[in-house]
Parts: structure tokens; sequence; C-alpha cells
């Protein structure tokens, strides 16, 4: 039984991918490993926990011995690393902790894979999965290719723009089989309330003012997180080596007009006029170093995986609205800070 170390697996992207690792292959055994700091949520996967091939393992990857200790206990087979502090405006606030996470932690993850295999990497393989961020801001036109020229623009996006070529510096120099992955913003289920999705379904239910940064023309391209999952999957077992593959939605939306999208579904969800949650939209001081445009060209993974998005974003976002308002129990879990019980009702 092959044994599938997966980090951040209480998480956004995480919950989904485990999800479904665990559904998919039971013939593998899936650990996750979480520290469970606030984005890290149990009541993410509660569906599975009692699923054979699953444990989960809180734990920081920070913390060098216990990933030692880990690695050498279980001797897993592949690692898909998706643990990271992710947030741009907490990386402003406090810079260094995305370095311990994303830079640090990473180095640890690596290290241990390497010196478990020991050169031995048949049926072995690191899996990381990274951020369009790391490439900058794009202007008018164009796309990021997988042979964009980094250029972080954020302490969030220097951090994984570090651990993307720490990964790609032990392929080269040790062999470590490995396989990288950037992906452009994901929304769906199960996503922290800090996120503008999330946040914004939050504050229309609770008749809250929605923040928008600057004028709202920033662009972005959006990927349904299932979707991702299902690109991760492909990419774990079936991407070639020391290869880097761009995964997006195939579609760009500025904020404003997202916005404006999510504030008329709402409405019609709500029962209320149309307009009502548009009105709510406050235009706030934009935040430093914000990226103008973000847009992924996917073509690499379509046409060596034959992977594409399964719906468009108006599907999904009509999707992911419908789960939070079918599932206000998790969101008020969360918004008042409940959530962190689970763990401890659960394991001890």
């Amino acid at each position: 039984m092959k044994k599938i170390l997966i980090t951040g697996g209480a998480g956004f992207i995480g919950s989904h991918v485990v999800r479904r690792f665990v559904n998919k292959y039971p013939e593998y055994q899936i650990f996750n490993l979480d520290a469970l700091t606030y984005a890290g949520n149990l009541e993410n996967i509660k569906d599975i926990q009692d699923k054979p091939n699953y444990k989960f393992v809180k734990g920081d990857i920070v913390d060098e011995q216990f990933i030692n200790q880990l690695f050498s206990e279980y001797n897993f087979d592949g690692v898909l690393h998706l643990a990271a502090e992710s947030h741009v405006d907490r990386s402003i606030e406090d810079p260094l902790a995305f370095v311990k996470t994303n830079v640090i932690g990473t180095m640890n993850l690596l290290n241990a894979a390497k010196n478990l295999w020991k050169g031995n990497f048949e049926g072995k393989r690191f899996y990381h999965i990274s951020t369009d961020e790391v490439y900058g801001s794009l202007g008018a036109e164009g796309l990021f290719t997988e042979s964009t020229a980094y250029d972080p623009n954020s302490p969030y996006s220097a951090s994984k723009a570090s651990s993307d070529h720490f990964v790609r510096a032990y392929g080269e120099t040790y062999g470590l089989p490995y396989v990288l992955t950037n992906c452009s913003n994901n929304y769906g289920s199960y996503h922290f309330p800090e996120k503008l999705i999330p946040l914004f379904i939050n504050n229309i239910i609770n008749n809250k003012s929605l923040p928008v940064y600057g004028d709202g023309n920033y662009t972005r391209d959006w990927l349904f997180v299932e979707d991702h999952a299902i690109a991760i999957d492909l990419v774990f077992h079936e991407g070639k080596n020391h290869e880097t593959y761009n995964i997006g939605g195939f579609n760009e939306w500025k904020n404003i007009d997202l916005v404006k999208l999510l504030c008329k579904i709402m409405d019609q969800k709500l029962g209320r006029s149309e307009g009502t949650s548009q009105d709510l939209i406050t235009y706030v001081k934009d935040r430093p170093g914000h990226d103008l445009r973000y847009a992924i060209d996917a073509s690499k993974i379509n046409k060596e995986l034959g992977w594409k998005p399964s719906v468009t974003f108006e599907e999904g976002l009509e999707k992911t609205i419908n789960w939070y308002l079918e599932n206000e129990e998790w969101l008020q879990n969360v918004t008042s800070g409940s959530y962190k019980d689970y763990y401890k009702k659960q394991y001890s």
C-alpha cells in the first residue's frame, strides 16, 4: 500500500485534495498533516475522518525534528505539499511568518524526502503546489506561461517563489523527483471567509459592507477548487518529473464585475430586491503592491494531460453560493471561532 502525505489537508484546497484521494484511491494510505492554524478546519473533512485509509496528523512543517521523525516512522512514497500561509494582507503585516512556513517548512519537507529516499526514487514523487502570484503582475494583455520569469511583488508571493526555486534546485542537485504547479485564484466550498468570495457571501447574508480595494479594476483568473483537485490528481499520477504545469480557469474577471455578479445572484437567492446587495459595496484604500492582473495560460496541462475546467465561472459561482447558503452552520462555526473546538472533540 502506497503511503501518501498531504500537507495542509485541513485547509481549503487541501481538504478537497484529501477527500478526492481518500475516496478515489482506497489502495493508498493517506496521511493528512496540518498544524490547524486559523485556516485549518477539520470540519472540512469530517465526512472522511473514519475511512480506513485515512489518518490525521497534527503538526507543523516548520518543526524540523518532528518532520524527520514523521517521515522515518511512516516511510512515505509521495508528498503533496499544500500547507502554506496564503493571505497577501497577512503577509504584509507579518512577512516573517510566511518565510517560516512557506520557505523553511518546504525545506524541511524536501530534506526529509531526500534523506528518506536516499537516491532510490523509483515510485517516489514530491509535488509542490504553488501560485500564479510568483509571476508578478500582467499588463492589459498577455498570459502567464510556465516559462514566464518570476517577479513577485508581495511577501506572500516572494515566499512562494523562494519555495518553488528550492524545489527545482533539489531536483537538479539531488535528482529529487518533483512536479510543480502554479494555480490561479481558487474558489468554492470550505473556503475560509477572509478571501473575497466567501467573505462577501457572508457579509451579504449579514448586511455588512463589501470592501473593494481601489477602483475594483484588478483582474484575476478564477479556478473552481474541485476542478483544481482533479488537476492535482492528474499531475501527481501522470505529470512528468521535473516539469511545471500552470492551472487556470480559462477566464478573467475584474474584481468589481465579479462582486456585482455575486451581489446579483445573492439577491436572487435571498429573495431581496435587485441592487440591495450592490448598495453594500464600499471602495477602500488600496493595499500596497497590489498586482493589476493575473491570467494563466493552461494550455500545457490541457494538451499533455487532457485537463480543462468542468464548469464556467458563472456555474461555479452559483454552486459555491448554494453551498454556503446550505451550510450556514459551517460558516457560523468559522466566523465565531467555534470550529477550533472540533479537533479537541475528535482527538482529545
